[in-house]
C-alpha cells in the first residue's frame, strides 16, 4: 500500500464519515486500490452520496452522467486528484 497524501487522507475521512463506513479506518484506505467492487466495495448509491458530500465540502458538482466518472472514481488517488483540480472552497 502506498502512503496517502494529506489531501487523500482528508478525502478518505470524508468518505468514511459520509458513507458511515464504521469498519473502515480512513488512514488504512489504499489510495491506489479500487473504490468499487473488489476494492473498498462501494456501489452506485455510495457514489451518489459521496458526490453530494464532495459537493458540499469542496464547492463543485460531480455529475452522475459524466463519461469520466469511471476514471474519477477509480481510486482514492484519482478522486483526490480530481477534487484538487476542481475545488472552489
Amino acid at each position: 500500500m502506498s502512503a496517502q497524501t494529506a489531501e487523500e487522507h482528508a478525502l478518505a475521512e470524508l468518505l468514511v464519515e459520509s458513507l458511515n463506513l464504521e469498519d473502515v479506518n480512513a488512514g488504512e484506505i489504499d489510495p491506489e486500490a479500487p473504490l468499487f467492487n473488489t476494492g473498498l466495495g462501494l456501489d452506485s448509491i455510495d457514489a451518489l452520496e459521496l458526490a453530494l458530500a464532495i459537493g458540499k465540502k469542496y464547492g463543485f458538482q460531480l455529475r452522475s452522467d459524466s463519461e469520466d466518472n469511471q476514471r474519477i472514481f477509480a481510486s482514492l488517488r484519482a478522486l483526490s486528484a480530481h477534487v484538487q483540480a476542481n475545488k472552489t472552497t
